[in-house]
């Protein structure tokens, strides 16, 4: 990839403003905040095919995980398996029967892989056709789509519209152009009583703060959004979503 790829971003993406305050400059990324609602995001950006090309096999496995990806992402399995143990503390109160799950940007199907030992009937979403193979060999191939919600086909056997009691984007949100598309599209997925489960960095933490530029989640290639409280509301609003 090339800088002649990146596309320069001139309006926010939650309201539409072009005001802006500059945070910082890496080149060839400038993070901005909107003047007007906050959201922090990086311009320009890899947008289509270039920004599919981010995560390619190089990402799994990257001699520079500071600017780009995971040192060796599937080497960590346990670790992984005993975060997502722990987040189902967190979910417990929809535990309580079997659900119909979908994890949307699953990598290697860790998540689902904890779900599916606790009865849960599976479904996982992931652009990287490398790390989904890591999914389909524990979860099967009908299991995990590889690709987007958008090119999902309306026939597949698992990933069915109204059908999900439970739709989770673990660290996604923030990867992906058009945000409000992906949550809308995972909207329709759920059942009128279904939940959406959400995670992405907080650009206003106080380690975020503290650290400045030097904050981990600055990986401008492939972090195009930085959330905080108040924009992930907004941003969840114009889905659709009831937090």
């Amino acid at each position: 990839m090339t800088t002649q790829q990146l596309q320069e971003i001139t309006t926010c993406q939650l309201c539409s403003s072009e005001r802006t305050v500059e945070r910082f400059k890496e080149d060839p990324y400038t993070v901005l905040e909107c003047a007007d609602c906050g959201l922090v995001y990086v311009t320009p950006r890899f947008s289509g095919e270039a920004l599919r090309e981010v995560y390619g096999h190089t990402y799994w496995r990257s001699d520079k995980p500071r600017v780009q990806g995971y040192s060796d992402y599937t080497a960590d399995e346990e670790l992984y398996l005993k975060t997502y143990r722990h987040r189902l503390g967190f979910l417990e109160h929809l535990l309580d029967r079997k659900l119909r799950v979908l994890d949307v940007g699953c990598a290697a199907g860790f998540f689902l892989r904890i779900m599916s030992e606790k009865g849960h009937e599976v479904a996982g979403i992931e652009l990287s056709a490398e790390i989904a193979t890591h999914a389909k060999e524990h979860l099967g191939v009908d299991a995990v789509h590889v690709g987007t919600l958008d090119d999902v086909p309306a026939d597949h056997p698992k990933i069915i519209e109204g059908s999900f009691d439970l739709v989770t984007m673990w660290d996604v949100v923030e990867h992906v152009p058009d945000p409000q598309s992906l949550l809308r599209r995972a909207r329709k997925l759920l059942k009128p009583t279904g939940k959406l489960v959400l995670e992405t960095q907080n650009v206003s933490s106080s380690f975020a703060k503290l650290l400045g530029r030097r904050w981990h989640h600055y990986k401008h290639a492939e972090h195009l959004y930085h959330f905080n409280r108040e924009t992930i509301r907004t941003l969840l609003g114009q889905a659709g979503f009831e937090i």
